[in-house]
């Protein structure tokens, strides 16, 4: 007979972080039940106003598990955004060509930063700092005004575009008598495949199998005749792929442009990432918990929100004891994994 296995650390801070997200959640609806935090459309206003973030925590969970990080992401959602709000409001251009320039531009991005990294081996941190400051510039040099986008109907109706859930799941009265139908929009279904597609690349491809040899140990990856350099490059490739996709989501739910945009969205999508149970150091995560992570990090901001008489930096703090928090978890299973070796 085979033996039942046992679940390890990683499984158990992955059912922690489902777990705390369900009873945040639930502790919502419960205190804030008649300011409307119980309808649906409140947890579906979180995937819309999270969509881009949710694209970059994959991409970012990806790049951790080599045992990499990327702090590029926010100011290259930026420099997204501006080139699509500046190509289409000054220039006139055709918004599937702006995004498809977009995501041109972010597997080059992402090939100089992951060369830099797998060929000529200099620290992740270095070359994604480098990028911070080099797309964060160009955002500027660009425009250094606040754009907005309106010209483009077709972007602006793509972006409002409505996608109503079937059977009026969830549907309510609000207090002036009308029907609401809940609903997503289209940066939340762009997410979500995402999501999947991420989730069975790396369970299910060599590729995703490489990145969990890699951020496990190099040298034993190198010894498999995993190609350690090639697969770190493609890594940092698909982050910045994933970021540029990202973007296209950030500006369609802000529909503006602006160099101080994004500002410190790196540090949430790591943030959602650790939450979600990858490792600093690599080797362990998956997107599932980087998605409930997200959905942990959205859920602290609208509970914020909803209190009204909150600071919003409060919601920075609560994220910040929750990082540490599950820092702290991931030290001690990795020492009791340790001792029984």
């Amino acid at each position: 007979m085979k033996k039942k296995k046992s679940m390890n650390g990683n499984t158990i801070l992955l059912l922690l972080t489902i777990l705390l997200f369900v009873v945040m959640y639930a502790a919502g609806c419960v205190i804030y039940g008649e300011k409307g935090f119980s309808h649906l459309q409140t947890f579906l206003n979180i995937l819309i106003n999270n969509s881009g973030l949710l694209c970059v925590a994959c991409g970012m969970t990806c790049v951790m598990l080599t045992g990499g990080i990327d702090i590029s992401v926010g100011s290259l959602i930026a420099l997204d955004c501006m080139i699509l709000a500046y190509g289409m409001e000054n220039m006139g251009m055709n918004p599937v060509l702006l995004c498809v320039l977009v995501l041109a531009l972010g597997l080059l991005f992402g090939f100089v930063q992951g060369f830099c990294v797998g060929y000529l081996n200099i620290q992740p941190f270095i070359v994604t700092m480098a990028g911070m400051f080099f797309a964060r510039g160009m955002t500027a040099v660009i425009s250094t005004d606040q754009l907005s986008v309106r010209s483009s109907q077709f972007f602006v109706n793509l972006a409002n575009m409505k996608f109503n859930i079937p059977f009026n799941i969830g549907a309510y009265m609000n207090r002036r008598g009308k029907l609401q139908i809940p609903y997503v929009r289209l940066p939340v279904l762009i997410a979500l495949a995402v999501i999947v597609i991420i989730f069975i690349v790396l369970r299910y491809t060599k590729f995703g199998r490489s990145l969990y040899a890699v951020g496990g140990n190099e040298q034993s990856a190198a010894m498999m005749g995993l190609n350690v350099k090639a697969t770190k490059l493609k890594a940092y490739m698909l982050s910045s792929f994933l970021c540029s996709i990202g973007g296209i989501c950030f500006c369609m739910n802000t529909m503006s442009a602006s160099v101080g945009q994004a500002t410190g969205l790196e540090m949430d999508a790591i943030a959602s990432s650790v939450i979600g149970g990858t490792l600093l150091t690599g080797g362990v995560g998956n997107v599932i918990g980087s998605f409930f992570g997200v959905l942990i990090t959205g859920t602290i901001s609208t509970l914020v929100k909803t209190n009204g008489k909150l600071l919003s930096s409060w919601s920075s703090i609560a994220v910040a004891a929750l990082l540490c928090f599950f820092i702290v978890l991931q030290s001690i299973f990795a020492m009791v994994k340790a001792r029984r070796k």
